[in-house]
C-alpha cells in the first residue's frame, strides 16, 4: 500500500462523502478511484450502467421493492 497525496479540498470532500455513504475515508477514495477507472476504460457506458456491471458481476441480485402503504 502506498500514499497518494491530494488537495485539501479533495480531501474534504472525500470526508464529507464517506460519511453519507457510510465508508471509511479510505474506501469512498478507492470507489472514486475504481468508478472513475471503469469510466474511463468504458466511455460509452453512464455511471449507472457500470455499477449495475459491477453488481451483477460480484452476484448481487437486485428484488423488487415493496412500498409500505400508510
Amino acid at each position: 500500500m502506498g500514499i497518494v497525496n491530494i488537495d485539501d479540498d479533495l480531501h474534504d470532500q472525500i470526508r464529507k462523502a464517506s460519511a453519507v455513504s457510510c465508508r471509511s475515508i479510505n474506501a469512498q477514495a478507492a470507489f472514486w478511484i475504481k468508478v472513475g477507472m471503469l469510466c474511463e476504460m468504458n466511455p460509452t457506458m453512464s455511471f449507472n450502467e457500470i455499477v449495475a456491471r459491477e453488481l451483477r458481476a460480484a452476484g448481487v441480485v437486485a428484488q423488487a421493492v415493496g412500498i409500505a402503504s400508510t
